[in-house]
């Protein structure tokens, strides 16, 4: 959208049934109560939403409900994951043709792939589409990686003008910003304290949790909008137990687990994963009920 990207983007998860359906209906709802809670965008398709064990055809239903579902309101932001260019490029096309408003972009690798391949991937991803294009550096579930300067050479790249970095590295966050010379504005993960990543210049963030907290998550980015840091941080802290208990389990299976807690019937994470134990639902539940989110 015209005045770009900012603000909360919450990481949905992907509803599927016993046959391997997305759960539209689920999935719209989800995304309804989401706009209703004030969150500035919805990202389909990220890691919550299990890309990676998704088939094309239910990537693509994905898409096409939260797009419906967002009628416009908010901007569309779906994650295209592969390990070729040519697939890339075909389901950035594609989701464009459903009528997303930005792509986020994801490098799948079994071999390792050097600057020069990663570079190649990303710019192809942001030719094929006039789109603005959201890159996605997770670090610790990547075979191949964006270095800083692959970074500095993409935000010369005329539509790629986002980065989420889930490195939990805030040297590097700064590092990137320092490079990228505000061609290139930066999405904090849901593995950093958003309140010190708006600190240091980001954004917003990109992230799961804030699929169960949107109204925590909105609140709190208003507030580093405004630059109450003190009352960020008191925001910041009972948010961040949240991410504690997420990162002693699946992602994918914690969030399923708290909406499934909420009342939304998102089934479990796709198999092999695991669905969440007994003590992490009690956890979730804790959690959730110390911010207001149950």
């Amino acid at each position: 959208m015209a005045e770009g990207f900012r603000g909360v983007f919450p990481y949905l998860v992907s509803p599927i049934d016993a046959r391997g359906a997305v759960k539209a209906e689920v999935l719209a709802k989800l995304c309804e109560d989401l706009v209703a809670a004030g969150v500035h965008g919805l990202t389909a398709l990220g890691s919550t939403g299990e890309f990676a064990y998704l088939s094309r055809e239910q990537r693509r239903r994905v898409v096409e409900v939260v797009v419906a579902a967002a009628k416009g309101r908010v901007p569309v932001v779906a994650g295209v994951a592969s390990t070729t260019i040519a697939d890339a490029v075909s389901q950035a096309r594609d989701y464009r043709a459903i009528g997303v408003d930005g792509i986020l972009a994801i490098l799948e690798a079994y071999f390792p792939i050097g600057d020069d391949g990663v570079f190649d991937y990303f710019r192809a991803i942001a030719e094929s589409v006039p789109l603005p294009i959201v890159l996605y550096t997770n670090p610790n579930f990547q075979r191949s990686d964006l270095s800083l300067p692959a970074i500095e050479r993409l935000s010369r790249v005329g539509n790629i003008g986002y980065i989420k970095d889930a490195s939990s590295n805030t040297g590097r966050l700064l590092s990137i910003l320092e490079r990228v010379e505000g061609r290139m504005q930066v999405f904090a993960a849901s593995a950093h304290s958003p309140a010190c990543v708006m600190l240091i210049g980001g954004i917003g963030w990109m992230a799961g949790p804030a699929c169960v907290a949107p109204r925590q998550s909105v609140e709190l980015y208003e507030l580093c909008r405004r630059g109450d840091w003190r009352a960020a941080m008191e925001r910041q802290r009972p948010l961040w137990r949240l991410n504690q208990a997420f990162a002693k389990h699946n992602l994918a299976a914690c969030i399923k687990g708290g909406l499934t807690l909420q009342g939304y019937d998102v089934g479990r994470p796709l198999p092999p994963q695991a669905p969440l134990s007994g003590e992490g639902i009690e956890e979730v539940r804790h959690a959730l009920s110390a911010i207001g989110a149950l």
